[in-house]
């Protein structure tokens, strides 16, 4: 298997994105999420990926355990993903795709 490369640069450009975009934001997180879920068409976006979030957390719970870890070990990126979605399961991929391939070698 390959080195988790493209999640890795995804990782990184999506956080620095995130980053800047909290940064210059006139408003809190949760703020605009209220103001998404305003709006029946915005909210059908959030609840989408939403849906897709609880799919990678049943995903990462799954392939924890098969491997033998805890909840505990799995939490942040739980918890990564119920705030930033993408960020939490790109993280798993990276950290456990060179994690994997460094212990084999």
């Amino acid at each position: 298997m390959t080195r988790p490369y493209i999640a890795l640069a995804s990782l990184l450009m999506f956080s620095l994105y995130t980053l800047s975009t909290m940064f210059s934001a006139n408003q809190s997180l949760i703020t605009f999420g209220l103001e998404l879920m305003s709006r029946p068409d915005t909210a059908q976006v959030v609840i989408d990926l939403y849906l897709m979030a609880g799919m990678a957390c049943v995903w990462m719970y799954r392939d924890a355990r098969a491997k033998g870890k805890s909840l505990i070990r799995i939490l942040p990126y739980l918890l990564l993903t119920a705030i930033f979605v993408s960020i939490g399961p790109l993280l798993y991929i990276v950290i456990n795709g060179f994690g994997r391939r460094s212990a084999r070698q």
